[in-house]
């Protein structure tokens, strides 16, 4: 029997002082959430056709690991999330709440999924969504499920079932009537966005290390996307393969109309590896993998720091390419170990040359070279260009229609403006605070010093000495093993370095600092008593 739902209860956690209302079952009426209050999805929360759920700026809502907590809009329902760049609306794990059992980690809750009456290219029309298995589908291209605007969802994609997981953010059969822009998945356990047909357009997103793909299209989604920024976590990957773009028309790659047909425009995709030669998970794949006749037309993108950069795989897709009816247009690919490659071909077809003569692109040796400010620190990115940058040339002019920005003529998602800033959280559990200062001595040798003061509440310093440059890791664990923090991420030139940490919001225990460059570590043991 259907649960309508209103507030089911509120729950007071009396130990932390923490009040949330429980939110399950069906909403079939209006309900509206409050910035005022906190809220918990238990099992699938699912907005039924007629139903409307609208979501204050500001509004914070956890989704509970034990019911894999999600939330659906089936077609007819309709959500307005519309936060802004100073109050967005968050989705995110319950072990981000002040007292957690532990610390938020990939998969901790289910995820948003939005499901409409747009076309898909499913025989029949329509077809069951990954994970609760809900119907989409239809024959509306403008159907409107809503606004999705500044929101962050961090820690979903939950394991429904054997090889059954739930993205980030779901989009199926979802109709262009729909306005998505400014959303942030963080640490999905499975893709953080996938587009399962439908004509919806969306822009300013950002998958930030998820755990298979940053962008996923098939079922024949055609809609138009602009400004995608993805950064990758260099140890984590998927058994699957992980890639910036995943594209498919279907799983066999037939012919079904519409065909998987994207228009995608000022693209960023950072993968794992942020300088030549470094070791990486080693099933991560490619920046881009364009296959099974999908027909994705894409310009001024770049790829940078995956093992390849483009693949195109089955003969209907790279006939697409031949035909110019699949594109990549003025494009680049930088530091990765093949740049570009094809798992087919039909015959005649030269993917250099396609590449880099007919498609304009270009490729460069070195990260680098390109001129980003900081694209890989995993604790603070800035992807935009400095001065001088051969992004800020060589690019197209987008459409001048009423979705794209056509001033946007630079490579990649950035200019010299970060457009993720005040808005997007890099360090969503909020569990540390980082200061580093580089001291002036230069060491003989790769040293990690014991933290002062130890035992610490709730800050202290750690000191480490790198004798040459190279890529310096340093992280925090607890007794399980669990990465809870992570202090320094990227390149650092030789010199001895103190990092000031705050480690607010971890319980007292025993933890373990771990500093990695190379093929060198040391760990160390601190004491947190509060």
């Amino acid at each position: 029997m259907s649960k309508s739902l209103t507030f089911v209860f509120t729950l007071l956690l009396a130990v932390s002082g923490f009040a949330q209302t429980v939110l399950e079952g069906d909403i079939t009426t209006t309900v509206n959430l409050t910035s005022n209050n906190t809220y918990l999805l238990r099992g699938f929360v699912r907005v039924q056709s007629g139903g409307i759920l609208n979501i204050q700026p500001g509004t914070k809502i956890y989704g509970e690991n034990s019911t894999q907590g999600s939330l659906v809009v089936k077609p007819g329902g309709k959500i307005f999330a519309e936060g802004t760049a100073s109050q967005p609306i968050v989705f995110t794990s319950e072990f981000t709440k002040p007292g957690a059992s532990r610390p938020a980690t990939y998969g901790d809750w289910g995820g948003v999924i939005i499901l409409g009456n747009a076309p898909i290219n499913v025989p029949g029309g329509t077809t069951s969504i990954e994970g609760p298995g809900d119907s989409y589908g239809g024959n509306n291209p403008d159907d409107n499920s809503g606004v999705l605007k500044y929101v962050r969802i961090e820690y979903p994609g939950i394991a429904f079932s054997l090889n059954n997981e739930i993205n980030g953010l779901t989009l199926g059969g979802v109709g262009r009537g729909t306005l998505v822009e400014h959303i942030q998945v963080s640490y999905s356990g499975d893709d953080s966005f996938e587009f399962f047909g439908g004509t919806v357009n969306a822009k300013y997103l950002i998958a930030f290390r998820g755990w298979d793909d940053d962008f996923d299209t098939d079922f024949g989604y055609t809609g138009k996307l602009q400004f995608l920024f993805g950064l990758r976590d260099p140890e984590i990957a998927d058994q699957s393969g992980s890639n910036g773009f995943e594209s498919d028309n279907d799983g066999t790659g037939s012919t079904n109309q519409p065909l998987t047909s994207p228009e995608w425009w000022n693209v960023t995709l950072i993968g794992p590896i942020s300088q030549p030669g470094q070791q990486i998970n080693s099933l991560f794949r490619r920046g881009m993998h364009l296959r099974r006749n999908s027909q994705n037309r894409i310009a001024n993108a770049v790829i940078v720091g995956w093992p390849t950069g483009l693949l195109l795989d089955s003969k209907g897709t790279i006939n697409g390419a031949a035909n110019s009816t699949m594109y990549v247009k003025n494009s680049v690919i930088a530091q990765c170990n093949k740049l570009l490659d094809t798992a087919s071909s039909n015959g005649t077809f030269n993917i250099s040359t396609w590449f880099n003569t007919t498609m304009s692109g270009r490729t460069f040796s070195a990260a680098a070279d390109l001129q980003m400010v900081n694209p890989f620190n995993l604790a603070s990115p800035n992807a935009t260009l400095v001065s001088g940058s051969p992004l800020l040339t060589g690019g197209l002019t987008p459409p001048t229609d009423a979705f794209f920005d056509p001033t946007a003529t630079f490579v990649g998602a950035f200019g010299s403006t970060d457009w993720t800033a005040g808005w997007a959280n890099f360090n969503p559990s909020g569990a540390t605070s980082v200061k580093e200062d580089q001291l002036s001595n230069t060491p003989a040798d790769f040293e990690l010093s014991q933290n002062y003061p130890n035992p610490f509440n709730p800050s202290t310093k750690i000191r480490f000495a790198l004798p040459e440059a190279g890529n310096v890791k340093l992280s925090v664990y607890d007794v399980l093993g669990r990465r809870v923090a992570e202090l320094v991420n990227e390149f650092r030139a030789a010199g001895t370095y103190e990092v000031d940490w705050q480690a607010d919001n971890l319980s007292s225990g025993v933890y373990v600092y771990r500093l990695e460059s190379g093929t060198k570590n040391i760990n160390r043991t601190m004491n947190l008593l509060k």
